[in-house]
């Protein structure tokens, strides 16, 4: 029996990421046809479809095991090559990483800076809630991820990061306004509040736990940036769960202040990564994990 060609799933590669046949075969200088027979073969090899044709193709669930496997191999092979190449030349290695806002904008970036300024890699870094960072480790899109989820996918280890605690704050001139009686549910359900996205619950968590206040009560301005946060909190225009590590002079100066002391969230953040790693991959887990051990709460 014929074994894996890595020439299929450089084809169901290409398809997926440029969003068709045709665009997958121009990036591969080969005709339309040779990418439509070399998915075809490999359909044939599994006697299942890898895609659902549409535009864009999407992928099976045997689709995307094989891409998820064939992006891990292809990053792992890049690795490696320059260990092995004659002259010893290191080319940047292409490196993505799936991480949260917070993550991204207080510790992460410090954590990769010696990596970039020697040059030895370039960021693909993909945004999402703590909560799905890990579907773009799954999908092969991403080397490691930052995750809320300790337990780790199968061919992958996850390490303890440290605790990130998010304060519930406002602007002095907010709460006068929003809460002049104190901060209960009835003011709750009238005072606009931030959250990240649509799938964003931990603002909702939040209010059902202190307040038993439904989802659908209270207002809300949806922005995907955690530094976007920390300026409308201080514009004094919403009130918003902020890691404490953006705001230690805003708290310190009494421009943002605490709405409930003592009552914060704490999101507990993992690094997950294949189990396999080697040469620069293993290098930035352990920087990454290292940073993140140091600056978040143990």
């Amino acid at each position: 029996m014929r074994g894996l060609d890595y020439l299929w799933l450089e084809a169901l590669d290409a398809v997926v990421a440029y969003g068709g046949f045709d665009k997958g075969a121009q990036a591969l200088f080969v005709t339309q046809s040779a990418v439509s027979q070399r998915i075809k073969q490999l359909e044939k090899w599994l006697a299942q479809p890898v895609l659902v044709r549409g535009s864009p193709p999407r992928l099976t669930a045997i689709g995307r095991r094989l891409l998820g496997f064939y992006r891990r191999v292809k990053t792992l092979e890049l690795d490696l090559l320059p260990s092995l190449s004659p002259d010893g030349v290191d080319a940047p290695l292409p490196v993505a990483i799936a991480t949260n806002a917070d993550s991204l904008a207080t510790w992460l970036l410090p954590a990769l800076a010696p990596l970039m300024s020697e040059g030895r890699l370039v960021l693909n870094l993909m945004v999402e809630d703590e909560s799905r960072t890990l579907n773009r480790l799954r999908s092969g899109e991403a080397v490691a991820a930052i995750s809320s989820e300790p337990t780790p996918m199968a061919g992958c280890v996850s390490d303890r990061l440290g605790r990130l605690e998010y304060l519930c704050v406002a602007s002095p001139a907010f709460i006068a306004r929003y809460f002049p009686h104190g901060v209960n549910g009835e003011a709750m359900t009238r005072a606009p509040a931030v959250v990240y996205d649509q799938h964003d619950d931990m603002h909702s968590a939040f209010l059902a736990e202190r307040f038993a206040l439904s989802s659908v009560s209270w207002p809300t301005h949806v922005v995907r940036s955690s530094e976007a946060f920390v300026k409308l909190a201080n514009q004094g225009v919403a009130y918003c769960l902020i890691p404490s590590l953006m705001i230690e002079r805003e708290l310190a100066q009494g421009t943002l202040v605490d709405l409930l002391p003592g009552q914060g969230v704490i999101r507990t953040l993992y690094w997950h990564r294949w189990a396999l790693e080697s040469g620069l991959l293993a290098s930035l887990s352990a920087t990454c994990i290292r940073h993140a051990r140091e600056a978040l709460a143990p």
